[in-house]
């Protein structure tokens, strides 16, 4: 070999190399620009097109999409021709004091007035309320010595207990701590400024327990109500036991939500949650509702539309799919809320439904068949649920939603992030338990303060709580 031959070989040699470093910067581009493309997706994530929730927003998120808006050129304010609100009056046999107002003179010639009714006359109300003063009952206990030398020590009477703090008053702690959000230093703030009550932080623990024991039997009752309830609503948010995270768990009927803290999300929680009675289960598509019969669940349309369009903003092609998915999915909220509103019958909507249904299978087809990594993947996993995604179109009694076990949610989640959470077992009873009774209580528009008084009232006495169910003729059914 002569020494062109060897040099064309090294240079021969050299090119190869040179082209395999080449393919491999060529293949660690692809990946780089693959991975900036899937941090831009998740930086342009938000509560609007995806499921974080809006607690999770950047700032000026929704200012920008507000601004993405055209602006209305409606003023400020009210409207001409709205009909404007005022307070309502309180019943008249809920007035505890009549004041006549009479005129003595006449305003035209100033002669005196007789004294007589209008038969119609104006009214205004007052509310006011009495400067709040402790009522303080003292109980002397007496030890009496018998004629044979036996001291014999008075009792309490029935329902007093060694609490320093009446039924009214303990409850009332609790619910500003729990159902308010209030922190204990300042309910013990409160209770002094606004009461006349002086307080220790602990005192306000020892009041939180009295009120989490005198509940409980109804708050067990109300989830077996929840459990054999004909449609129910499951959702979780994360909750904070000691620096641990753990799940905030809602299971909601139309009357009656039953809340539960526990260590884990998984299954098994699920299945222990929804109890044998399972009925309709409205969810999202967590893998923890995976093993629930399809036919027998609905899946969160709220959820579905922002994840298509998260796929609408996409770069890659997977955004036709994605527009033509939220105009679909709006469209057909926009029948649902005429249903709903009471303005197209069930069977109307239920015809409109079919090309709809149609055509938002043959878009998710599509979308399972490109190879668009974050598209494919997800239009498979809805597919895997087709089965659960139109039971509100033939069920009058299930929604299209599980808006209704978020908007539960949203109390406990206020919770977590002002207090941190719970830092022992029975700060967990204590913020399940009020969250049940104050969100039932609320949905069947009965007096929460009252409500927990007798609880503690009973729990004196030894007796049963009152019941947090609604009444026998209550509906548990969602309204259409």
């Amino acid at each position: 070999m002569n020494a062109d031959d060897d040099r064309l070989a090294r240079l021969e040699q050299q090119v190869a190399a040179l082209l395999a470093v080449v393919a491999e910067r060529d293949a660690e581009i692809v990946r780089l620009r693959a991975r900036i493309a899937e941090l831009e997706r998740r930086l342009g994530e938000n509560s609007s097109n995806s499921n974080r929730p809006p607690s999770t927003d950047p700032p000026g998120a929704n200012r920008e999409r507000r601004g993405s808006r055209q602006k209305s050129k409606r003023r400020r304010g009210g409207q001409p021709g709205h009909q404007g609100r005022r307070r309502e009056l309180v019943p008249v046999e809920q007035v505890d004091e009549v004041v006549d107002c009479r005129p003595d003179r006449c305003d035209g010639c100033a002669r005196k007035l007789p004294t007589v009714d209008d038969p119609e006359p104006g009214v205004h109300q007052v509310t006011e309320v009495p400067q709040p003063t402790p009522h303080v009952t003292e109980y002397r206990i007496h030890q009496v010595t018998c004629a044979c030398g036996t001291r014999t020590r008075g009792s309490l009477p029935e329902g007093v207990t060694d609490s320093a703090f009446g039924p009214n008053l303990t409850s009332m702690i609790a619910l500003l701590a729990g159902a308010y959000r209030v922190s204990r230093r300042n309910v013990a703030a409160i209770a002094a400024d606004l009461l006349g009550v002086s307080i220790s932080l602990g005192a306000v623990s020892t009041c939180e327990a009295r009120v989490s024991a005198a509940v409980a039997v109804p708050v067990d009752e109300a989830l077996t109500h929840v459990q054999r309830a004909p449609v129910k609503h499951i959702d979780a948010t994360s909750w904070r036991h000691g620096g641990a995270m753990c799940c905030l768990w809602v299971v909601a009927s139309t009357l009656v939500s039953a809340f539960r803290i526990t260590a884990r999300g998984t299954a098994d929680t699920v299945r222990e949650l929804l109890g044998r009675h399972r009925g309709i289960v409205v969810s999202d598509r967590a893998t923890a509702f995976g093993w629930l019969d399809a036919t027998r669940r609905q899946v969160c349309w709220a959820h579905l539309l922002r994840k298509f369009a998260g796929f609408s903003e996409r770069t890659d092609g997977g955004e036709v799919i994605g527009r033509q998915l939220v105009g679909f999915t709006s469209l057909m909220f926009s029948y649902w809320h005429q249903v709903r509103d009471g303005t197209m019958t069930r069977a109307e909507f239920r015809r409109l439904m079919v090309p709809i249904r149609d055509s938002i299978e043959r878009l998710l087809e599509r979308g399972r068949r490109s190879r668009h990594r974050g598209l494919s993947g997800s239009c498979d996993d809805i597919l895997d649920h087709l089965d659960a995604l139109w039971t509100f179109v033939d069920r009058t009694d299930v929604p299209p939603t599980n808006n209704h076990a978020e908007q539960q949610l949203r109390g406990g989640v206020i919770w977590r992030k002002t207090s941190g959470g719970s830092q022992s077992e029975r700060g967990e009873r204590f913020a399940e338990r009020l969250l049940t009774v104050v969100h039932t209580l609320r949905k069947q528009r009965r007096h929460v303060l009252s409500f927990l008084s007798t609880a503690v009232t009973q729990a004196r006495l030894g007796r049963q709580a009152p019941s947090l169910l609604p009444d026998a003729g209550a509906s548990c059914r969602l309204a259409a």
